[in-house]
């Protein structure tokens, strides 16, 4: 059955006949139907937890985000997901449908973030849309490869390309060199003042709005907005906001930290301070390209904590500015909206001020889904679910056959019903700066066996444990009853009555690296196992 027939007993549009009459086959741009086909807006953020968002329940009290509320209101949450591990792996998995392991051809070359691949090696499905009648366009930040893709992939780009300008690659908020690209294939390299929220926003409106778009076809248009990555900069309008932001300490903020692997013990962003609130070590940020940014309003946990949700205010008012566009112009119930981040961050847990670490803290991001009048409103999908899974469930909207193996799988039966079987576990591969076949054993080299300090990992989250497996020689294995430790704090993998738990985890993560090709799966490290 085709899948996307799983929609035909919800849909109650116009759009539900289109999609049952065309099924999963393929459309030619010319047909009559093509304009009931519905637009996909792909709202991207940075470096964004789950915890920033005021409907999630992990969020801070003070935390306020009324228009990705509305839109959760008007959509179905997911309570656990898990995009990716950080920016370029994660972008590269929204191109392609593939977990890490399984982008040949992508790789970092010379000075951070230099990066290149082969389009033959890694095709970018958005192609494949705009062959199938779709307009394709992307807006916003780069991070995966000199080439962008103009004229082949995108019909229309306004791209922030951090890896071809790399003198620039560390202005996410201000004086951007910025590329526009059209069908011409001509590209025009501009300098672009102002917050690069609000420059972002400006342009995907005028886009919704039908700018630099052919009309009467559908289109997809991907926002990926810099905000909220390190330095955290909000816009001026809202740097007084959230006064006396106070948040409780997280419990493993410095080590040790009984129970988890050698590298663990070693983590240490932070250190104590006045009053018994925790600072950052060496008082300032320190990214790769930002490096030595100070927090606008001192050091402490408390005070970087504000700023960083001070940025996401931004975010929230451009997510209110989009939905009014799609809104005012009659497109709102033909567009399915999607809302999620590259990864989370952690401030504080597990001793750390940044992502890459298989933690909730660290990785677990926003992710809402909405279509008013097509899928149910105010719901949330309890099942943990993954990055790979958008890309076939956008297949599955547009009604076009996916062109290659995906990696995921297709969501539209939670978008149905959130609370619906899902045997399918969420897969998260970190494998550092390696992709595709460069990742089927583990480098000798520690610079690429390590990122920031963490070591690579694969992790399987299924249910209510998650299992992690550090590809580190020897090692420890993780284990985490989520449902009753969020925090990740008591390693169960260390305990013999939950054995029969962990084997069956550590058979199920055999099992999906196997599914998804991952050559490392015959070149995976001893386990240091329970006695040894």
């Amino acid at each position: 059955m085709p899948a996307i027939s799983l929609r035909n007993c919800f849909l109650f549009s116009m759009l539900a006949l289109t999609l049952f009459v065309g099924g999963a086959t393929t459309r030619a741009a010319d047909e009559p139907a093509a304009s009931k086909r519905p637009n996909i807006l792909l709202i991207y953020t940075d470096d964004h937890s789950h915890r920033s968002v005021s409907c999630y329940p992990e969020a801070w009290d003070f935390v306020k985000t009324p228009n990705i509320d509305r839109l959760a209101k008007r959509g179905v949450r997911f309570a656990h997901a898990f995009i990716g591990t950080w920016c370029m792996p994660s972008r590269a998995t929204m191109l392609t449908g593939h977990h890490q392991h399984g982008v040949n051809s992508m790789r970092m070359v010379g000075q951070y973030p230099g990066s290149t691949y082969d389009p033959a090696e890694a095709p970018f499905w958005p192609k494949v849309f705009r062959s199938e009648g779709y307009n394709t366009a992307h807006v916003g930040k780069w991070h995966t490869g000199t080439d962008t893709g103009a004229g082949r992939d995108w019909d229309w780009q306004a791209v922030w390309n951090r890896p071809k300008y790399q003198q620039n690659s560390g202005h996410y908020f201000y004086d951007q060199i910025m590329e526009f690209s059209g069908k011409d294939q001509k590209t025009e390299t501009k300098l672009v003042r102002g917050y690069s929220t609000d420059n972002y926003t400006n342009l995907a409106e005028d886009y919704i709005r039908g700018e630099h778009r052919e009309e009467g076809r559908p289109w997809y248009l991907w926002v990926c907005y810099g905000a909220v990555h390190g330095p955290f900069t909000p816009a001026v309008r809202d740097r007084d906001a959230y006064p006396n932001v106070k948040i409780p300490i997280p419990k493993d903020i410095f080590p040790p930290r009984p129970g988890k692997p050698a590298y663990m013990q070693d983590i240490n962003f932070w250190e104590p301070g006045p009053n018994g609130i925790p600072q950052l070590a060496g008082g300032t940020f320190g990214g790769r390209t930002v490096e030595g940014a100070r927090c606008i309003h001192g050091n402490s946990l408390f005070d970087w904590v504000r700023q960083y949700h001070q940025g996401v205010l931004g975010l929230d008012k451009a997510v209110g500015r989009l939905v009014s566009a799609l809104e005012e112009s009659n497109q709102l119930e033909n567009t399915l909206i999607v809302f999620t981040s590259d990864q989370g961050f952690a401030w504080g847990q597990h001793g750390f001020r940044t992502k890459l670490a298989p933690y909730d803290a660290n990785i677990r991001s926003p992710l809402i889904v909405s279509m008013p009048g097509t899928i149910p409103e105010g719901k949330v999908v309890p099942h943990p679910v993954a990055g790979v899974d958008l890309i076939p469930t956008f297949f599955s909207f547009a009604g076009i056959k996916q062109p290659w193996k995906m990696h995921g799988h297709d969501l539209t039966p939670l978008l149905k019903d959130p609370k619906s079987k899902w045997d399918h576990p969420a897969l998260v591969s970190f494998t550092g700066r390696n992709y595709g076949k460069d990742t089927h054993r583990i480098p000798d080299d520690p610079d690429q066996h390590y990122l920031n300090d963490v070591p690579w990992y694969v992790s399987l989250r299924k249910e209510r444990y998650k299992y992690i497996r550090t590809l580190v020689e020897g090692e420890i294995e993780e284990l985490y009853d989520i449902e009753n430790d969020p925090e990740e704090l008591t390693n169960l993998a260390l305990s013999k009555s939950h054995a029969k738990v962990l084997q069956a985890y550590r058979r199920a993560l055999i099992a999906e690296l196997r599914r998804t090709d991952a050559g490392i799966v015959d070149n995976l490290p001893t386990i240091k196992r329970l006695g040894d």
